[in-house]
């Protein structure tokens, strides 16, 4: 989509958004709509654009996802997760309605912060802060978006790992179909767990590394672990590459189970730093995810550091 298409999109909508860098090299901030960050680079937006959740409200009943970039709260199943409150999987509404202000700007740099009231699957309450610090660089060919993500935590009470789980975990999400690539480091195969069904026939290994298909020939997602040290995909029809980069977790957080599994079930051992979603309607997601301490105390913020970087090749 052309960025001229997608402020027009916005505007008609009457969306709240900032545009932070320009035309050829830049990100646009949809603050009303979970801040969701769509990147641009020679005047071509590269995420997904769902026009439909542009101009339509979602409920529990059906999520419009809008595309974009976005910042929600680990785990997703299991019992200490946050999707599943409403007894089936649902957004929930304090995300689906979150409306992020801007507290801090620059020339290449926005501060954007929203609260968040958050219950879990559980149904322990969480009141929370979450926040996203955008900072750009960008050259010729590429563009280099870093995004400091923080939850932090207003409770009156120290929450322990025992009694909850809580970790940033960001979303990219991009168009996708046939001849379409995932990669990661050449890892051993007890680094990659299966969340839905096997997906053991999407993936090759070469001296390269790890490539799996995300042409949308099935539904999977696939968790990695705490040695893969970034994820990558590429769409030879755009000629797009992105690869992201999430910076080691600080002592003593560790990660944790982001699996969408039921939420009757108790989060697994897994520890996972980075997710691949591949979907059948053509679109696939690059996920990082942070961790989580043994001893979460009140004004504690959880953080994560994601570096993205776009290029466009072009011949």
């Amino acid at each position: 989509m052309h960025v001229k298409d997608f402020i027009y999109l916005l505007e008609k909508n009457r969306r709240f958004y900032h545009f932070l860098g320009d035309e050829l090299a830049g990100v646009v901030v949809v603050l009303d709509l979970e801040g969701r960050i769509f990147a641009v680079l020679h005047r071509e937006v590269l995420n997904r654009v769902n026009p439909e959740a542009f101009s339509r409200q979602s409920s529990h009943q059906q999520y419009l996802n809008p595309g974009g970039d976005a910042l929600w709260p680990a785990p997703e199943g299991s019992r200490q997760g946050y999707f599943y409150t409403t007894g089936k999987w649902s957004v929930p509404a304090s995300l689906r309605q979150l409306r992020y202000t801007v507290q801090d700007s620059a020339e290449s740099r926005i501060k954007i912060a929203g609260e968040v009231d958050l219950v879990n699957n559980s149904g322990l309450g969480v009141p929370a802060v979450f926040q996203r610090i955008v900072s750009l660089k960008s050259n010729s060919t590429s563009l280099t978006v870093t995004v400091e993500e923080g939850i932090r935590y207003l409770g009156p009470k120290s929450l322990s790992r025992k009694e909850f789980l809580l970790a940033p975990w960001t979303l990219n999400q991009f168009d996708s179909g046939p001849g379409c690539v995932a990669f990661f480091p050449a890892v051993p195969g007890t680094e990659i767990q299966d969340f839905y069904q096997p997906s053991n026939n999407q993936r090759s290994l070469s001296p390269e590394g790890w490539k799996t298909l995300t042409d949308g020939s099935q539904r999977y997602q696939i968790g990695l672990g705490t040695s893969v040290e970034w994820i990558e995909f590429y769409n030879p029809e755009r000629q797009l590459r992105v690869r992201r980069q999430a910076r080691n977790l600080p002592y003593p957080y560790a990660y944790i189970d982001i699996a969408d599994r039921p939420c009757q079930e108790m989060p697994g051992e897994f520890g996972v730093r980075y997710s691949i979603y591949s979907d059948p309607t053509f679109f696939m997601e690059l996920e990082a995810a942070g961790g989580c301490p043994e001893i979460l105390n009140p004004g504690e913020t959880l953080t994560l550091t994601v570096t993205t970087t776009y290029t466009l090749i072009r011949k």
